[in-house]
């Protein structure tokens, strides 16, 4: 009887490389799955009004009540939106979200106070915390870029405005010139509408109807300011 010879060899087993460490695996698509988020609520909040904010829950869990009323730009007294680049980003209408300039001049002075643009405070505003941080500024910054390519300067503008802390509790243009003035936003005067944007950088500190005497001298610059920079502000100008 004739014997079939067996080959020595074994067949090879076929094996998967695994994967050392899947959890990077996990927190990659966790990553990119936060940052498609952001993107398209972003492209969203282009033409739908955001309904919340992250410092507005931070508000919340600390027990506040949080007044707020979405105004549309054109029903702010233009003061304000003026008063508001001469105090805090004196080239809104020309840069794309982050003034180097201003960045270079404040870590001159050792930091990074006075750099934060408006697409920068509103990105904070939006997604992002209270106080002051280099992490925050690092996240500030690529926000900021997204929302000014993607977003009109009017509509920066007219969502800063509306969700900008101006107290505890105190969110919005309307919510502000109601507490504090006890009318609209459309019946500022340019006065009124100053001391609001002053009150911004410490909203928790500064009380525009009750000014400290630091407020009133900040006020005075950024009056002595406002007929130069209405030359150069007109992105937020109602459009013929």
């Amino acid at each position: 009887m004739a014997i079939q010879a067996v080959s020595g060899e074994r067949p090879r087993k076929r094996t998967r490389r695994r994967v050392k460490h899947p959890w990077l695996r996990h927190a990659a698509l966790i990553a990119l799955g936060v940052l498609a988020a952001l993107f398209l609520s972003i492209v969203a909040f282009r033409f739908i009004n955001p309904p919340f904010t992250t410092v507005m829950i931070a508000e919340k869990l600390k027990g506040y009540t949080f007044r707020r009323h979405w105004v549309p730009l054109d029903d702010i007294s233009p003061s304000l939106p003026l008063a508001a680049i001469a105090s805090e980003d004196g080239r809104f209408c020309v840069h794309w979200g982050v003034d180097w300039g201003a960045v270079r001049e404040a870590l001159d002075d050792g930091g990074f106070r006075g750099a934060s643009t408006i697409p920068m405070q509103t990105a904070k505003n939006l997604y992002l915390w209270n106080g002051r941080s280099y992490t925050r500024k690092a996240l500030e910054m690529p926000l900021a870029y997204v929302m000014s390519f993607i977003w009109p300067k009017r509509r920066m503008m007219e969502v800063y405005l509306n969700v900008a802390q101006w107290g505890p509790g105190i969110f919005g243009a309307e919510a502000a010139s109601r507490y504090y003035f006890h009318k609209s936003a459309a019946e500022l005067t340019r006065r009124e509408a100053i001391m609001l944007a002053v009150a911004l950088p410490s909203p928790r500190l500064r009380n525009p109807a009750k000014p400290s005497a630091r407020m009133l001298r900040i006020a005075g610059a950024v009056e002595r300011r406002l007929p130069i920079l209405a030359q150069r502000s007109n992105c937020v100008l109602p459009q013929p």
